[in-house]
């Protein structure tokens, strides 16, 4: 009887400590919003607007929030719409990471073509 409890225990530590180590990863964060600043080196800012009914008045109001990310290849422009993820603190005010670029903005695709043109004519 103790053998097969002790069978059991063994089972469930291999699978905290092998292929089930991915199934319990916390899940984080994840935000929309639209990038506002590119100004600093592999830091954006994005924005991120938020709509929420009034406690008493249940009127729904909006409050914009901004939050500082890493973007490791300087990929996003300022007008992008974006996916940030909660990571753990790169810097002062840095907690969030660039995931994805959803949707480009058409002043950065303005500016990507008008590079690729003086590209050419060179």
């Amino acid at each position: 009887m103790s053998e097969t409890v002790a069978s059991e225990a063994k089972a469930s530590v291999t699978k905290a400590n092998g292929t089930g180590a991915e199934e319990k990863q916390a899940r984080r964060n994840e935000k929309v919003g639209q990038v506002v600043s590119t100004k600093m080196q592999k830091t954006i800012v994005v924005e991120i607007e938020m709509r929420k009914a009034h406690p008493k008045y249940k009127r729904v109001m909006k409050t914009n929030k901004k939050f500082y990310a890493h973007d490791e290849q300087n990929s996003a422009r300022v007008g992008d719409v974006v996916r940030i993820r909660e990571t753990r603190p790169l810097s002062k005010l840095k907690r969030w990471q660039l995931e994805e670029i959803v949707r480009r903005s058409a002043l950065a695709q303005a500016e990507e073509a008008a590079a690729a043109a003086k590209l050419a004519q060179l």
